[in-house]
């Protein structure tokens, strides 16, 4: 394909519908949009839209090279966040990753670090997902279990999460403490609902109780967390929460198999650079006062 203005355009007519709509988005007058459009079309042999009075609207072709256009345009804007995070610099958007799990660790961090860079904006995402280091959709990750292998990322040994299992007051003065292992079975469960997560506590619970035996499933730990809360089982919270919710009970000493390791993960592009060095450092610092 000789141009991607035109495949660019095109995506921008999907998304507004009108020529003029495109154009405004693109900063161009509207005659170019459709010579743009005009010689797609041409060079393709198709048809990419169906002009009607209210606009445009793609055909089945269109909408198949409007979907690679909107991946090449995806990647393009992330290229830009990863190209923006090379300046010398503690400013612009700072992109953070984490499981939702350490947000009442890292925000704190986070507002602290911003406040002592005011030219930084912080963007935090928490996510069971992998964010994409390479296309720039993260600066630095916070990565829970065996060490990242990626050979574009630096990884860096940064703590572990401690897991205990706990139960609210209300379900233990219900049903009283586990005794032991094996008296688990008369109890119900607050757990994970894909069971293909891999970490440490969730196997070690779906190998020790009845699947039927947990209630509530959910997909974020926060939620979880609210549901052991309200009594609907016994389930993992960290030893932070444990301290920060007295209405949290420990039911079952920590176990070492319980425990995740983590990491922090940058790109080999962006992990030199002043901000991040700058993040890192002070996150490092700050984690030597956490109990995770």
């Amino acid at each position: 394909m000789d141009s991607w203005d035109e495949i660019r355009t095109a995506y921008h007519v999907a998304q507004a519908g009108t020529v003029s709509g495109a154009a405004e988005a693109l900063g161009v007058h509207h005659a170019t949009v459709i010579r743009h459009i005009n010689a797609l079309e041409e060079r393709l042999g198709v048809k990419l839209f169906q002009r009607h009075s209210r606009g445009y609207t793609a055909t089945e072709a269109g909408a198949d090279l409007l979907q690679v256009a909107k991946t090449t345009d995806d990647q393009f804007s992330q290229l830009e966040g990863r190209i923006k995070g090379l300046g010398k610099g503690v400013s612009g958007d700072l992109v953070v990753t984490s499981l939702a799990r350490l947000s009442p660790l890292m925000v704190p961090g986070l507002t602290e670090y911003q406040a002592e860079h005011p030219d930084v904006r912080v963007r935090y995402l928490t996510s069971d997902r992998l964010f994409r280091l390479e296309y720039g959709e993260a600066h630095v990750a916070v990565r829970a279990g065996a060490m990242p292998e990626d050979p574009d990322n630096v990884v860096q040994p940064f703590c572990h999460q401690n897991m205990t299992l706990a139960g609210s007051k209300a379900y233990v003065e219900k049903h009283g403490m586990p005794k032991d292992e094996a008296d688990l079975a008369r109890h119900k469960f607050v757990g994970q609902d894909n069971d293909n997560n891999r970490a440490p506590f969730n196997r070690w619970l779906r190998d020790v109780v009845d699947p039927d035996g947990i209630v509530f499933r959910a997909t974020d730990a926060p939620v979880m967390r609210e549901a052991i809360l309200a009594g609907a089982g016994l389930g993992f919270v960290s030893n932070h929460e444990l301290r920060s919710y007295p209405d949290l009970v420990e039911v079952m000493p920590s176990k070492p198999e319980w425990s995740a390791a983590l990491w922090l993960v940058t790109h080999v592009d962006l992990h030199r650079t002043a901000k991040v060095q700058s993040f890192l450092s002070y996150l490092k610092d700050k984690a030597t006062t956490w109990d995770v």
